[in-house]
């Protein structure tokens, strides 16, 4: 399959993908620019939260929750945005990727600015405002989404190469962390999706494409984009059946790949599943 490109290359470095209903269409950051991007029916909207918007996510009762440079912040359904008080006070760090769990908990992970390994973490938000750390010792915390039943859990740390996968269970939380998939050609994996199969689909970073696999960890897909830097990816559109793809313009010779920075989308022929929401 190819992708075709949806917009202009109008982020520098695109990321994190959402379809929401009561969005009226699609969200995703320009990370390093602090905005969410929105693509609906009247076209293209910038809004800028702060000096990072690593992710956002639907809140229930309206509105957005959203990883910030050093935490989270949320959008309330007037649209006023509110930080939340800082997890850490370091410049060194930020916040890079996430998504909800089965029981409306929201994690956002972190990276070092230069990639320092072992620096980043995990990190859960609770719908009363609490906050813990599920995962240390992390490279570049990325892809994180649940199986259509809620029952695993599919992580990216990029600098792995691999596609790990946790038990999951709303007592416990994340267990049993185990390799899923290994990308060929020493890919690295960003950000994920899950179909109404099970099947998972994730961006490689470095590898112009997102690949899908079996829940079983057989490769059995591949989505080319005309561009390196493929961010991540999210199903959408009012059936669930349209694959949507970030891309990055971040370390990239635009001269040489002039689409990168924009939005790409692709009809793979199966569905997702609705976006899973922040309760708080």
């Amino acid at each position: 399959m190819r992708a075709e490109q949806l917009t202009d290359p109008i982020a520098y470095h695109g990321e994190g993908p959402c379809w929401s209903e009561q969005w009226g269409g699609l969200r995703w950051v320009d990370m390093l620019a602090g905005d969410l991007l929105s693509f609906g029916d009247s076209g293209i909207d910038r809004k800028h939260v702060g000096t990072v918007a690593a992710v956002v996510r639907p809140r229930r009762g309206g509105g957005a929750v959203i990883g910030v440079e050093r935490g989270f912040a949320l959008e309330d359904p007037d649209g006023s945005v509110r930080a939340l008080p800082e997890l850490w006070s370091s410049p060194d760090i930020r916040m890079n990727e996430g998504g909800c769990d089965p029981d409306g908990r929201f994690y956002c992970g972190s990276m070092a600015y230069d990639k320092t390994e072992g620096a980043a973490s995990l990190y859960r938000l609770a719908p009363d405002g609490e906050v813990e750390v599920v995962l240390e010792s992390v490279t570049i915390s990325n892809g994180l989404e649940w199986s259509p039943d809620g029952s695993l859990a599919y992580y990216d740390d990029t600098q792995t190469g691999q596609i790990a996968v946790f038990d999951y269970d709303p007592d416990r939380g994340l267990t049993d962390r185990r390799v899923f998939a290994t990308l060929p050609d020493e890919g690295s994996p960003d950000g994920l999706t899950v179909d109404a199969d099970g099947c998972v689909w994730v961006a490689v970073a470095n590898g112009g494409a997102v690949l899908r696999y079996r829940p079983d960890g057989r490769l059995d897909g591949r989505v080319e984009l005309p561009v390196t830097k493929v961010t991540a990816c999210t199903f959408g559109g009012e059936r669930l059946d349209r694959l949507f793809i970030t891309t990055s313009q971040e370390d990239i010779d635009v001269g040489a790949e002039p689409e990168s920075g924009a939005l790409f989308a692709v009809d793979p022929g199966v569905t997702g599943v609705p976006v899973r929401e922040f309760a708080g």
